[in-house]
Protein backbone atom coordinates (compact mmCIF):
# COMPACT_ATOMS: atom_id res chain seq x y z
CA UNK A 1 0.00 0.00 0.00
CA UNK A 2 2.91 2.36 0.83
CA UNK A 3 4.31 1.90 -2.95
CA UNK A 4 0.44 3.83 -3.79
CA UNK A 5 1.23 7.25 -5.57
CA UNK A 6 -0.57 10.43 -3.92
CA UNK A 7 -3.48 11.13 -6.06
CA UNK A 8 -5.50 14.11 -6.53
CA UNK A 9 -9.03 12.66 -7.13
CA UNK A 10 -10.23 9.41 -6.33
CA UNK A 11 -8.58 6.87 -8.57
CA UNK A 12 -8.53 2.78 -9.00
CA UNK A 13 -5.62 0.96 -9.07
CA UNK A 14 -6.38 -2.33 -10.83
CA UNK A 15 -5.31 -5.88 -10.33
CA UNK A 16 -3.44 -7.13 -12.84
CA UNK A 17 -4.36 -10.51 -12.79
CA UNK A 18 -7.89 -10.44 -11.66
CA UNK A 19 -9.99 -8.04 -14.50
CA UNK A 20 -12.27 -6.16 -12.25
CA UNK A 21 -10.46 -6.34 -8.92
CA UNK A 22 -9.09 -3.10 -7.79
CA UNK A 23 -7.90 -0.76 -5.10
CA UNK A 24 -9.84 3.13 -4.95
CA UNK A 25 -7.61 5.49 -3.43
CA UNK A 26 -9.32 9.44 -2.52
CA UNK A 27 -7.33 12.18 -1.76
CA UNK A 28 -7.90 11.75 2.02
CA UNK A 29 -6.03 8.64 1.93
CA UNK A 30 -9.12 6.23 2.26
CA UNK A 31 -8.39 2.96 0.79
CA UNK A 32 -11.48 0.38 -0.61
CA UNK A 33 -11.00 -2.63 -2.34
CA UNK A 34 -13.86 -2.56 -5.27
CA UNK A 35 -14.67 -5.38 -8.02
CA UNK A 36 -16.38 -4.03 -10.90
CA UNK A 37 -18.68 -6.31 -13.34
CA UNK A 38 -21.05 -6.14 -16.33
CA UNK A 39 -24.08 -8.41 -15.41
CA UNK A 40 -26.29 -10.36 -17.44
CA UNK A 41 -24.47 -11.20 -20.84
CA UNK A 42 -22.32 -8.24 -20.32
CA UNK A 43 -21.16 -6.14 -23.31
CA UNK A 44 -20.28 -2.52 -23.76
CA UNK A 45 -24.31 -1.62 -23.88
CA UNK A 46 -24.57 -3.08 -20.26
CA UNK A 47 -23.98 -0.28 -17.75
CA UNK A 48 -20.61 -1.09 -15.06
CA UNK A 49 -21.80 -2.13 -11.60
CA UNK A 50 -18.89 -1.61 -8.60
CA UNK A 51 -18.97 -2.87 -5.53
CA UNK A 52 -17.08 -1.97 -2.13
CA UNK A 53 -15.38 -5.18 -0.75
CA UNK A 54 -13.88 -3.97 2.23
CA UNK A 55 -11.18 -1.51 3.18
CA UNK A 56 -7.06 -2.42 3.63
CA UNK A 57 -8.17 -2.65 7.98
CA UNK A 58 -10.01 -5.67 7.98
CA UNK A 59 -8.99 -7.55 4.85
CA UNK A 60 -5.55 -8.62 3.65
CA UNK A 61 -4.96 -8.25 -0.42
CA UNK A 62 -4.94 -11.99 -1.00
CA UNK A 63 -8.61 -12.62 0.67
CA UNK A 64 -9.90 -9.26 -0.60
CA UNK A 65 -9.18 -10.78 -3.93
CA UNK A 66 -10.45 -14.23 -2.73
CA UNK A 67 -13.58 -12.41 -2.05
CA UNK A 68 -13.79 -10.44 -5.67
CA UNK A 69 -12.84 -13.67 -7.71
CA UNK A 70 -16.00 -15.44 -6.15
CA UNK A 71 -18.17 -12.30 -6.99
CA UNK A 72 -16.98 -12.75 -10.00
CA UNK A 73 -17.50 -16.33 -10.66
CA UNK A 74 -21.06 -15.73 -9.09
CA UNK A 75 -21.57 -13.23 -11.90
CA UNK A 76 -20.28 -16.05 -14.85
CA UNK A 77 -23.80 -17.70 -13.49
CA UNK A 78 -26.17 -14.93 -14.01
CA UNK A 79 -25.78 -13.55 -10.85
CA UNK A 80 -26.07 -9.86 -10.09
CA UNK A 81 -24.28 -9.59 -6.55
CA UNK A 82 -24.48 -6.16 -6.59
CA UNK A 83 -28.17 -5.49 -7.43
CA UNK A 84 -28.94 -8.31 -4.57
CA UNK A 85 -27.04 -6.34 -2.07
CA UNK A 86 -28.98 -3.00 -2.83
CA UNK A 87 -32.53 -4.79 -2.47
CA UNK A 88 -31.02 -5.91 0.62
CA UNK A 89 -29.88 -2.74 2.28
CA UNK A 90 -33.26 -0.94 1.28
CA UNK A 91 -33.49 1.73 4.21
CA UNK A 92 -37.09 0.89 5.46
CA UNK A 93 -36.52 3.20 8.28
CA UNK A 94 -34.25 6.22 8.93
CA UNK A 95 -32.28 4.41 11.30
CA UNK A 96 -31.91 1.55 8.52
CA UNK A 97 -30.53 4.95 6.15
CA UNK A 98 -28.51 6.42 8.40
CA UNK A 99 -26.84 3.20 9.02
CA UNK A 100 -25.73 2.57 5.70
CA UNK A 101 -24.88 5.93 5.33
CA UNK A 102 -22.12 6.11 7.99
CA UNK A 103 -20.21 2.59 7.21
CA UNK A 104 -20.66 3.00 3.16
CA UNK A 105 -20.18 7.05 3.04
CA UNK A 106 -18.85 8.52 5.99
CA UNK A 107 -16.76 5.96 7.80
CA UNK A 108 -14.92 5.11 4.21
CA UNK A 109 -14.30 8.66 3.60
CA UNK A 110 -14.06 11.24 6.06
CA UNK A 111 -11.99 11.05 9.47
CA UNK A 112 -12.15 8.91 12.43
CA UNK A 113 -13.09 12.69 14.56
CA UNK A 114 -15.88 13.78 11.61
CA UNK A 115 -17.23 10.18 11.76
CA UNK A 116 -17.38 10.33 15.83
CA UNK A 117 -19.06 13.85 15.46
CA UNK A 118 -21.39 12.37 13.04
CA UNK A 119 -22.40 9.80 14.83
CA UNK A 120 -22.73 12.13 17.93
CA UNK A 121 -25.71 13.73 15.74
CA UNK A 122 -27.68 10.20 14.89
CA UNK A 123 -27.40 9.37 18.22
CA UNK A 124 -28.48 12.09 20.25
CA UNK A 125 -30.46 13.78 18.15
CA UNK A 126 -32.01 11.72 15.08
CA UNK A 127 -32.67 8.46 15.69
CA UNK A 128 -34.21 9.50 19.13
CA UNK A 129 -36.95 11.69 17.53
CA UNK A 130 -37.34 9.78 13.38
CA UNK A 131 -35.07 6.40 13.92
CA UNK A 132 -38.38 4.18 13.63
CA UNK A 133 -40.01 6.31 11.40
CA UNK A 134 -40.26 5.02 7.25
CA UNK A 135 -37.24 6.26 5.75
CA UNK A 136 -39.37 6.65 2.31
CA UNK A 137 -42.44 8.34 3.93
CA UNK A 138 -40.53 10.95 6.21
CA UNK A 139 -41.76 14.29 5.75
CA UNK A 140 -40.14 17.81 5.44
CA UNK A 141 -42.36 19.16 8.14
CA UNK A 142 -40.97 15.91 10.13
CA UNK A 143 -37.60 17.49 9.66
CA UNK A 144 -38.48 21.09 9.98
CA UNK A 145 -39.93 20.45 13.91
CA UNK A 146 -36.67 18.29 14.38
CA UNK A 147 -34.41 21.00 13.43
CA UNK A 148 -36.66 23.36 15.43
CA UNK A 149 -36.54 21.79 18.06
CA UNK A 150 -32.96 21.66 18.48
CA UNK A 151 -32.43 25.19 17.65
CA UNK A 152 -34.18 26.64 20.62
CA UNK A 153 -30.90 26.14 22.26
CA UNK A 154 -28.72 25.12 19.84
CA UNK A 155 -28.95 26.55 16.70
CA UNK A 156 -25.38 25.43 14.94
CA UNK A 157 -26.24 22.06 16.16
CA UNK A 158 -29.44 22.17 14.81
CA UNK A 159 -27.97 23.27 10.86
CA UNK A 160 -25.35 20.71 11.27
CA UNK A 161 -28.19 17.68 12.21
CA UNK A 162 -30.33 19.24 9.39
CA UNK A 163 -27.35 19.16 6.82
CA UNK A 164 -26.90 15.50 7.86
CA UNK A 165 -30.38 14.27 7.28
CA UNK A 166 -29.92 15.99 3.66
CA UNK A 167 -26.51 13.97 2.78
CA UNK A 168 -27.94 10.92 4.25
CA UNK A 169 -31.16 10.95 1.89
CA UNK A 170 -29.11 12.13 -1.22
CA UNK A 171 -26.94 9.41 -0.71
CA UNK A 172 -29.64 6.69 0.31
CA UNK A 173 -31.10 8.35 -3.44
CA UNK A 174 -27.74 7.82 -5.49
CA UNK A 175 -27.26 4.25 -3.86
CA UNK A 176 -30.81 3.16 -4.72
CA UNK A 177 -31.72 2.30 -1.17
CA UNK A 178 -34.40 4.81 -1.39
CA UNK A 179 -37.18 4.53 -4.20
CA UNK A 180 -36.18 6.77 -7.65
CA UNK A 181 -37.47 10.15 -7.74
CA UNK A 182 -38.50 10.55 -4.53
CA UNK A 183 -37.73 14.37 -3.16
CA UNK A 184 -34.91 14.69 -0.47
CA UNK A 185 -37.26 15.62 2.44
CA UNK A 186 -34.58 17.82 3.90
CA UNK A 187 -34.37 20.56 1.28
CA UNK A 188 -35.55 23.81 1.15
CA UNK A 189 -35.80 24.44 4.98
CA UNK A 190 -34.17 27.82 6.05
CA UNK A 191 -31.83 27.12 8.25
CA UNK A 192 -30.93 29.03 11.74
CA UNK A 193 -28.69 32.15 10.92
CA UNK A 194 -24.85 31.30 12.76
CA UNK A 195 -23.10 34.12 14.69
CA UNK A 196 -19.66 34.09 14.19
CA UNK A 197 -17.61 34.48 17.01
CA UNK A 198 -14.16 35.56 16.16
CA UNK A 199 -12.00 36.55 19.05
CA UNK A 200 -8.22 38.33 18.79
CA UNK A 201 -5.93 38.86 21.55
CA UNK A 202 -4.71 42.15 22.35
CA UNK A 203 -1.21 42.94 23.18
CA UNK A 204 -1.71 43.22 26.90
CA UNK A 205 -3.96 39.93 27.04
CA UNK A 206 -1.21 38.59 24.96
CA UNK A 207 1.41 39.86 27.79
CA UNK A 208 -0.81 38.59 30.43
CA UNK A 209 -0.92 35.40 28.52
CA UNK A 210 2.69 34.62 28.54
CA UNK A 211 3.20 34.95 32.05
CA UNK A 212 0.52 32.87 33.02
CA UNK A 213 2.03 29.93 30.75
CA UNK A 214 5.64 30.90 32.64
CA UNK A 215 4.22 30.72 35.88
CA UNK A 216 2.17 27.94 35.52
CA UNK A 217 5.31 26.03 33.56
CA UNK A 218 7.90 27.16 36.59
CA UNK A 219 6.48 28.11 40.23
CA UNK A 220 2.90 27.25 39.48
CA UNK A 221 -0.27 28.62 39.91
CA UNK A 222 -1.74 29.25 42.98
CA UNK A 223 -4.78 26.89 43.72
CA UNK A 224 -8.28 28.63 43.92
CA UNK A 225 -11.02 27.19 46.48
CA UNK A 226 -14.17 26.73 44.52
CA UNK A 227 -17.68 27.78 45.61
CA UNK A 228 -19.03 24.48 45.62
CA UNK A 229 -15.45 22.54 47.08
CA UNK A 230 -16.49 21.55 50.69
CA UNK A 231 -13.32 21.64 52.02
CA UNK A 232 -9.81 23.58 50.72
CA UNK A 233 -7.10 21.31 49.98
CA UNK A 234 -3.93 21.54 52.11
CA UNK A 235 -1.51 24.03 51.40
CA UNK A 236 1.72 22.17 50.04
CA UNK A 237 -0.97 20.92 47.65
CA UNK A 238 -2.49 24.72 46.53
CA UNK A 239 0.09 24.86 43.70
CA UNK A 240 -0.61 23.63 40.02
CA UNK A 241 2.41 23.22 37.93
CA UNK A 242 1.44 21.94 33.66
CA UNK A 243 4.93 21.42 32.49
CA UNK A 244 7.11 21.95 29.84
CA UNK A 245 5.03 19.63 27.34
CA UNK A 246 1.34 21.07 28.12
CA UNK A 247 3.02 24.48 28.31
CA UNK A 248 5.16 24.11 24.79
CA UNK A 249 1.81 22.92 23.50
CA UNK A 250 0.02 26.17 24.03
CA UNK A 251 3.46 28.11 22.79
CA UNK A 252 3.21 25.96 19.66
CA UNK A 253 -0.85 27.26 18.95
CA UNK A 254 0.59 30.88 19.51
CA UNK A 255 3.32 30.60 17.53
CA UNK A 256 2.04 29.11 14.81
CA UNK A 257 -1.66 29.16 14.02
CA UNK A 258 -1.69 25.36 13.77
CA UNK A 259 -5.02 23.55 14.96
CA UNK A 260 -5.14 21.96 18.28
CA UNK A 261 -4.97 18.16 16.97
CA UNK A 262 -1.90 19.16 14.67
CA UNK A 263 -0.09 19.97 17.69
CA UNK A 264 -1.01 17.19 19.69
CA UNK A 265 -0.85 14.44 17.15
CA UNK A 266 2.73 15.91 16.05
CA UNK A 267 5.48 13.53 16.19
CA UNK A 268 9.39 14.25 15.92
CA UNK A 269 9.89 12.36 13.04
CA UNK A 270 7.67 15.39 11.54
CA UNK A 271 9.84 18.13 12.31
CA UNK A 272 12.41 19.46 9.96
CA UNK A 273 14.81 21.18 12.03
CA UNK A 274 16.86 22.49 9.59
CA UNK A 275 14.39 23.81 7.28
CA UNK A 276 12.03 25.13 9.82
CA UNK A 277 8.68 22.70 8.75
CA UNK A 278 6.58 20.63 10.01
CA UNK A 279 5.45 17.86 7.94
CA UNK A 280 1.72 16.79 8.76
CA UNK A 281 0.85 13.81 6.71
CA UNK A 282 -2.77 14.08 7.82
CA UNK A 283 -4.70 17.02 8.87
CA UNK A 284 -8.03 18.81 8.47
CA UNK A 285 -7.44 19.62 4.76
CA UNK A 286 -4.89 16.49 4.26
CA UNK A 287 -1.45 17.02 3.70
CA UNK A 288 -0.18 20.12 4.98
CA UNK A 289 3.24 22.04 5.71
CA UNK A 290 3.91 24.07 8.66
CA UNK A 291 6.54 27.07 8.38
CA UNK A 292 8.21 27.23 12.14
CA UNK A 293 9.39 30.97 13.05
CA UNK A 294 12.11 31.55 14.71
CA UNK A 295 9.91 31.26 18.44
CA UNK A 296 8.47 27.86 17.50
CA UNK A 297 11.79 26.15 16.39
CA UNK A 298 13.15 27.53 20.33
CA UNK A 299 10.00 25.87 21.94
CA UNK A 300 10.74 22.64 19.89
CA UNK A 301 14.18 22.67 20.41
CA UNK A 302 14.29 22.92 24.00
CA UNK A 303 11.81 20.66 24.52
CA UNK A 304 12.66 17.28 26.14
CA UNK A 305 11.50 14.23 24.15
CA UNK A 306 9.74 11.84 25.60
CA UNK A 307 8.52 8.84 23.07
CA UNK A 308 7.50 9.74 19.06
CA UNK A 309 4.93 12.21 20.13
CA UNK A 310 6.12 16.09 20.52
CA UNK A 311 3.42 16.96 23.57
CA UNK A 312 4.23 13.99 25.37
CA UNK A 313 0.66 12.21 26.66
CA UNK A 314 -0.17 9.98 29.85
CA UNK A 315 1.50 7.15 27.60
CA UNK A 316 4.36 7.31 25.42
CA UNK A 317 3.13 5.62 21.64
CA UNK A 318 -0.47 7.39 22.33
CA UNK A 319 -0.86 11.10 21.68
CA UNK A 320 -2.03 13.63 24.19
CA UNK A 321 -6.07 13.58 24.46
CA UNK A 322 -6.70 17.63 25.36
CA UNK A 323 -5.21 20.48 26.92
CA UNK A 324 -8.61 21.30 28.52
CA UNK A 325 -7.14 21.56 31.78
CA UNK A 326 -4.01 23.59 31.74
CA UNK A 327 -5.93 26.02 29.09
CA UNK A 328 -8.50 26.75 31.68
CA UNK A 329 -5.68 27.25 34.25
CA UNK A 330 -3.87 29.39 32.59
CA UNK A 331 -6.68 31.45 30.43
CA UNK A 332 -8.15 32.11 33.83
CA UNK A 333 -4.79 33.19 35.70
CA UNK A 334 -4.78 35.50 32.60
CA UNK A 335 -7.87 36.86 32.94
CA UNK A 336 -9.39 35.76 29.70
CA UNK A 337 -11.99 33.31 30.89
CA UNK A 338 -14.14 32.03 27.89
CA UNK A 339 -11.50 32.65 25.63
CA UNK A 340 -11.14 29.48 23.35
CA UNK A 341 -7.74 27.69 22.27
CA UNK A 342 -9.20 27.81 18.61
CA UNK A 343 -9.21 31.71 19.63
CA UNK A 344 -5.43 31.89 19.31
CA UNK A 345 -5.42 30.70 15.46
CA UNK A 346 -7.87 33.72 15.12
CA UNK A 347 -5.23 35.98 16.96
CA UNK A 348 -2.38 34.69 15.17
CA UNK A 349 -4.24 35.19 11.57
CA UNK A 350 -4.79 39.23 13.44
CA UNK A 351 -1.44 39.78 13.90
CA UNK A 352 -0.33 38.75 10.30
CA UNK A 353 -2.92 40.65 8.41
CA UNK A 354 -2.23 43.60 10.80
CA UNK A 355 1.05 43.77 10.28
CA UNK A 356 0.52 43.71 6.41
CA UNK A 357 1.16 40.62 5.06
CA UNK A 358 -0.95 39.62 2.82
CA UNK A 359 -4.48 37.40 2.68
CA UNK A 360 -2.95 34.69 0.60
CA UNK A 361 0.44 34.59 2.90
CA UNK A 362 -1.87 34.03 6.13
CA UNK A 363 -3.77 31.64 4.08
CA UNK A 364 -0.98 29.46 3.17
CA UNK A 365 0.50 29.82 7.02
CA UNK A 366 -2.78 28.35 8.46
CA UNK A 367 -3.10 25.80 5.64
CA UNK A 368 -6.38 27.24 4.21
CA UNK A 369 -7.61 25.41 1.58
CA UNK A 370 -9.97 28.18 -0.01
CA UNK A 371 -9.27 31.59 -0.11
CA UNK A 372 -12.67 32.89 0.89
CA UNK A 373 -11.75 31.18 4.34
CA UNK A 374 -9.06 33.73 4.87
CA UNK A 375 -11.05 36.43 3.78
CA UNK A 376 -12.97 36.96 7.06
CA UNK A 377 -9.17 38.67 8.24
CA UNK A 378 -9.54 41.43 5.75
CA UNK A 379 -10.85 43.88 7.90
CA UNK A 380 -7.82 44.01 9.99
CA UNK A 381 -5.56 43.86 7.01
CA UNK A 382 -3.13 47.23 7.42
CA UNK A 383 -5.11 49.19 4.25
CA UNK A 384 -2.94 50.29 1.47
CA UNK A 385 -5.28 52.79 0.63
CA UNK A 386 -5.58 54.53 4.78
CA UNK A 387 -1.38 54.16 4.20
CA UNK A 388 -1.26 56.26 1.20
CA UNK A 389 -4.13 58.94 2.22
CA UNK A 390 -1.89 59.36 5.67
CA UNK A 391 1.36 59.90 3.35
CA UNK A 392 -0.36 62.54 0.89
CA UNK A 393 -1.95 64.15 3.84
CA UNK A 394 0.72 64.19 5.92
CA UNK A 395 3.06 65.93 3.13
CA UNK A 396 0.58 68.52 2.47
CA UNK A 397 0.11 69.47 6.08
CA UNK A 398 3.49 69.97 6.53
CA UNK A 399 3.59 71.93 3.77
CA UNK A 400 1.27 74.17 5.11
CA UNK A 401 2.72 74.02 8.50
CA UNK A 402 -0.19 72.20 10.09
CA UNK A 403 -0.30 69.70 13.55
CA UNK A 404 -0.75 65.85 12.42
CA UNK A 405 -0.81 63.25 14.67
CA UNK A 406 2.02 60.63 15.10
CA UNK A 407 1.73 57.43 13.53
CA UNK A 408 0.98 54.61 16.11
CA UNK A 409 3.19 52.32 14.83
Amino acid sequence: MSALPAVTRPTIFYDTDLTGFGLKASPTGALSYIVEYRPGAGGRNVSKRRMVIGTPKNLTPEEARNEASGILARVRLGDDPAAERSNARKAETVSDLLIGFMDDHIRAKRKARTAKLFQGYVDNHIVPALGTRKAPSLSRTDIERLHKAIGKAHPVTANRVLALIGAAYAYGLRSGQLPERMANPATAIEKFREETRERYLSEPELLRLGEAIREAETVGIPWVKQSRSKHARKSENRITNIGPHAAAALRLLIFTGARLREILDLRWDHVDFQRGLLFLPDSKTGKKTIVLGLAALAVLENLPRVGKFVIAGIEADKPRADLQRPWTLVSKRADLAGLRLHDLRHSFASVGAGSGFGLPVIGKLLGHSNFKTTERYAHLAADPLRRASDAISGSIAKAMGEPTLLASG
